[in-house]
């Protein structure tokens, strides 16, 4: 074997083939060996030029986080958030690749011209690797097929109203069409399912009541929009992907969907599976986000879908606003933003529950690793196998820490989970094989699909 960059050898490493004790070698940024703890790869490491890591016996290599549902506002909305403090924040997480979606940003990444301003203003910034959502929406079909080629990883789409008017949704009469469209060339349409007739019925969210709140979001909402895009994806055949399911009554809408050769996953986010409806104080709208957090009941049989297979991955949602949107200064939660900010605290949060409920980290590396990497098409991400990048987190899954939220890279300091106890600490981030130093300038890549560098 030619000489190594990098050997790390831990008695616990989290690959494609389970949990092992080995030596990890690593040469010109890719994964080049996996061989036994006790192999003569770490003794050869010795005599030659390659750095070393040895991990300490409380300490995990895990692969590198994939979040593939990232809010960065950037351009437009940098007050919210930035390529800088978000890519930092997702190191800071053990995160090494972002997917980030196509609106919040000023123009949204709806056409070629718009998906070059949000490429330029990235690329000096990303401590990760960055890659891009298109979006779909009212008028932009024949926008569709050259944002395929330009290399985002799909397309989002709501079918209700956004949040920001320059972002609107798709009615049943216009998602077809762009399904046929998607379809044709083999992508991916990512949907925000939330039927907005039910939503319209509902009562109006008001006041600082969070029960209220949630009625005015009712499950059947969610509920109905998850039946409309499965009937439309078994029409047109797109691959279709729902974001952040928080209601678990589609769990079996999905596995009926499945077995008839509709082409669907799914994702849930930490705050569904760490969350409950009980426990949410009048006021408290830095839980607010859309879907919303549902009952105890219903967490744990999203738990299940996990379980199951039903939900396939985990991703934060990350969709931050500054601290004055949230409206704590009323605690009204229909006029504060809908959305949490999480991006650093994704993997202790889920980690925080999944060992409650008895998985293992296989089974997060699984959710927040392999599958998000998978839906996306990155077959170098995400995994620790022969040939994949090094990208690592090194974990401390027993050491447990009280959420600062002015310790985190989030560019404002407001999150659900200050203040709350997690297990599991990220000691250090790689990306390639070179730990990601918080205080050098950026390194990490902007990815097209299909062209991973």
């Amino acid at each position: 074997m030619t000489a190594l960059d990098l050997v790390i050898r831990a008695r616990r490493v989290v690959s494609t083939a389970g949990e092992l004790a080995c030596v990890v070698g690593v040469k010109a940024g890719r994964i080049v060996a996996i061989e036994p703890y006790d192999s003569e790869l770490w003794a050869a490491a010795d005599t030659g030029a390659a750095d070393r890591l040895a991990l300490s016996d409380d300490e995990v290599l895990m692969p590198g986080l994939v979040d593939s549902h990232v809010h960065v506002n950037d351009p437009g909305r940098t007050d919210w958030e930035g390529f800088t403090s978000a890519t930092r924040a997702a190191a800071a997480g053990g995160v090494t690749t972002i997917i980030d979606m196509p609106l919040n940003s000023i123009p949204p990444t709806c056409d070629v011209p718009a998906l070059e301003v949000k490429r330029k203003t990235a690329e000096s910034q990303a401590y990760v690797d960055v890659g891009f959502w298109g979006g779909a929406i009212p008028g932009n079909v024949q926008q569709l097929r050259p944002l395929h080629e330009a290399g985002v990883f799909g397309f989002k789409c709501f079918l209700l109203h956004s949040g920001v008017d320059e972002f609107p949704p798709l009615d049943p009469a216009e998602v077809e069409p762009a399904m046929r469209e998607i379809a044709s060339f083999g992508g991916l349409l990512i949907v925000h399912a939330e039927d907005a007739h039910s939503i319209d019925s509902a009562p109006s969210a008001h006041g600082a009541s969070y029960p209220g709140f949630l009625h005015s979001r009712p499950r059947e909402a969610e509920n109905a929009a998850v039946a409309e895009v499965i009937d439309l994806a078994r029409r047109t055949g797109c691959r279709v992907h729902i974001l952040h399911v928080s209601s678990s009554d589609v769990l079996p809408m999905l596995a009926q969907a499945r077995r008839e050769g509709v082409q669907i996953t799914a994702e849930t986010c930490p705050h569904y599976l760490t969350f409950c409806a009980e426990e949410i104080a009048d006021g408290a709208t830095q839980f607010k986000c859309c879907p919303p957090i549902r009952e105890a009941e219903n967490r744990e049989l999203l738990w299940n879908g996990l379980r199951d297979g039903l939900i396939d991955l985990v991703v934060s949602d990350h969709s931050p606003s500054t601290i004055d949107l949230k409206r704590l200064d009323t605690g009204d939660f229909g006029e504060a933003w809908g959305g949490i900010a999480s991006l650093q605290l994704g993997l202790p949060a889920v980690w925080t529950q999944a060992r409650q409920r008895g998985f293992t980290l296989v089974d997060i590396a699984r959710w927040m690793c392999q599958a998000p990497a998978s839906q996306t098409g990155l077959r170098h991400k995400g995994r620790i196998e022969v040939g994949a990048d090094a990208d690592f987190c090194v974990f401390a899954p027993d050491e447990t820490f009280l959420v600062d939220v002015h310790a985190l890279h989030h560019k404002n300091p407001i999150t659900p989970y200050a203040e709350r106890a997690l297990a599991g600490v990220v000691r250090s981030t790689w990306l390639r094989g070179d730990p990601i130093d918080l205080d050098a300038a950026p390194r990490g890549h902007l990815l097209t699909r299909g062209h991973e560098q």
